[in-house]
């Protein structure tokens, strides 16, 4: 080839040359423009989302997209700023994350970027001072990136990304990349965040009228709080909600109402103040929470009933005045989000609500019990003043008439129609005497010291008995015979507490045909053939001293019975 050819080839080869950078340049401004429309796509789709849930999963997706990245996570820090209280993952199957285990909490690299939230990015992730190594069954992961996501100047949570594919390193571009998506992703979930806090709000304040609809028209107590609990436990999404109320006098607190788990072991039962959630928040007067409802070690009151229960809060229901009537507890399943700041602050507002229900609740039985007791004094006064003048007349009226009447057969039926009229009179008295009788309000009758009796055995048998009472117990029964049963009472409800294991029992308490009986029924264990018999004896003895009788068996259905009765006097 001749110095002229050569010469003439040199322009064409630097044309060549220029045209390769050309479009070296054309691919990558293209490259540059398909990364920055799809980065506009995932801010879009990270944006046009309102609910939280599905925004954290589009900002997860769309990062992993945006960098090619095999495996991408998002954490979300919880109330404490040192661990993770979400995590949401892309890359690995459902079985794969069974096998791993349970969800990091943010300990080793994952928690640098807690500690230092500022972009970071490993060639070799196993390199960095922090790592502390994968769980078994994890797959192997490289390379990584991770940002801080931001939400008004405070960390929400980390965006995590590992193993580019094609086995390649994250670049600036990626790092530039994920902090523009980081910037756009806190402000879709600060969006997000005030419309969930928007709708919480809005159903706080339609259950609060739906509650004051319900007090105006008269619904009961039960019926109150039942509906209180029931729309906390809707709007809180919570598996479980509680009502407890103090019980007088002995540091506990009585499960009053119980929704959702099961409902039979807590329904009725009786904890201490300490070692409960409930107790706590009705000891100090505030709120407490837990993250671990059944794993607390500091809550060991009562049998096991929390099992499969993680964050939880108990809020107390307390007056003006600073009296506390009683305590809402609401609990999620383990491995849910934690109660934060935003959901406790609404649940006073409603707490409120709820001790406004039970005042007006109380309010309302004793202007009943106040018009029961004005019913009575009528009842009592229009009887004596009119019914006993009217049959006492009659009577006379009946005896002047037996005098003349020569046939001896009517004449003995009238006399006795007088003893009858003489005896419906004394029955009328005895009714007026219970009527007008203020043993219900000092206390000391036999129904009211009855009901403390069953109360007080709450404490020791961890759940409130049944109790049903007939009869005009406190005038038909004399004071001694009255303390025999009260004893009697105690001392078969100290027995099921102490041998029975029982989870039910129903007291009944009759004065009728001349009689009175006690049942005491439990579901218990029964009475075992070899033990002590000594209070057993005692029973009998109180009932031999009355010429009463003492029966103890097993009903068919299980558990013991025991029935005490003695006469009443003529």
């Amino acid at each position: 080839m001749s110095g002229e050819t050569v010469r003439s080839r040199i322009p064409q080869l630097r044309l060549d040359e220029l045209l390769e950078e050309l479009q070296a340049r054309i691919d990558a401004a293209r490259g540059t423009r398909d990364r920055v429309h799809s980065l506009l796509e995932a801010v879009l789709s990270v944006g046009r989302e309102l609910d939280l849930t599905q925004v954290l999963r589009r900002i997860v997706e769309a990062a992993a997209v945006l960098v090619d990245a095999r495996y991408a996570a998002l954490g979300v820090i919880g109330p404490d700023g040192e661990t993770l209280s979400q995590f949401l993952t892309v890359g690995l199957a459902e079985e794969e994350i069974a096998r791993i285990g349970p969800y990091p909490t943010g300990r080793g690299l994952l928690g640098e970027l807690i500690r230092h939230p500022a972009p970071l990015r490993l060639a070799d992730l196993s390199g960095h001072p922090s790592s502390v190594g994968c769980p078994a069954h994890h797959p192997v992961m490289r390379t990584f990136l991770g940002v801080p996501v931001r939400v008004r100047e405070e960390v929400f949570g980390n965006l995590y990304l590992t193993d580019k594919q094609g086995g390649e390193e994250f670049d600036a571009d990626d790092e530039a990349v994920i902090s523009t998506l980081a910037v756009a992703a806190g402000v879709a979930i600060d969006n997000a965040r005030l419309y969930e806090e928007a709708q919480r709000q809005q159903r706080w304040l339609s259950a609060s009228a739906e509650i004051t609809r319900a007090l105006l028209s008269g619904g009961s107590r039960s019926e109150v709080l039942e509906l209180i609990a029931q729309r906390a436990r809707e709007i809180t999404g919570a598996d479980l909600a509680d009502i407890s109320v103090p019980v007088a006098g002995t540091g506990t607190v009585r499960v009053e109402l119980a929704l959702g788990g099961d409902v039979s072991c807590r329904a009725g039962l009786v904890v201490s103040l300490e070692g409960s959630l409930s107790g706590a928040a009705c000891a100090s007067g505030v709120p407490a929470t837990t993250a671990d409802l059944a794993g607390d070690p500091r809550l060991s009151a009562g049998p096991r009933r929390f099992d499969g229960l993680g964050p939880a809060v108990a809020v107390p229901l307390g007056r003006a005045e600073g009296q506390i009537d009683g305590v809402l507890l609401l609990a999620r399943a383990a491995g849910e989000p934690e109660f934060t700041d935003r959901e406790i602050g609404p649940l006073l507002g409603f707490a409120d609500q709820a001790a406004l229900a039970l005042e007006l609740a109380e309010r309302r039985r004793d202007a009943e019990q106040l018009a029961m007791l004005e019913d009575r004094d009528r009842i009592a006064r229009d009887l004596h003043d009119l019914a006993i003048q009217r049959l006492f007349a009659t009577g006379m009226t009946l005896q002047s008439a037996a005098r003349v009447i020569e046939h001896p057969g009517a004449s003995d039926r009238v006399l006795r129609a007088v003893g009858d009229l003489d005896e419906t009179i004394k029955i009328i008295r005895s009714t007026i005497f219970g009527l007008r009788a203020r043993a219900d309000a000092t206390g000391q009758g036999l129904r009211a010291r009855a009901v403390r009796t069953v109360e007080q055995a709450q404490a020791v048998l961890g759940f409130a008995p049944r109790l049903s009472m007939e009869g005009l117990l406190d005038t038909d029964v004399p004071s001694e015979v009255a303390e025999h049963v009260l004893a009697v009472l105690a001392e078969a409800l100290s027995n099921t507490a102490r041998h029975a294991e029982a989870g039910r029992v129903e007291v009944v308490l009759q004065a009728v045909g001349g009689r009175v009986v006690l049942t005491v029924q439990d579901n218990g264990v029964g009475i075992p053939e070899q033990g002590r018999r000594s209070g057993l004896r005692n029973l009998a003895e109180r009932a031999g001293t009355l010429g009463g009788t003492f029966e103890l068996d097993r009903p068919a259905e299980g558990g013991t019975r025991v029935v005490w009765s003695a006469p009443l006097p003529v």
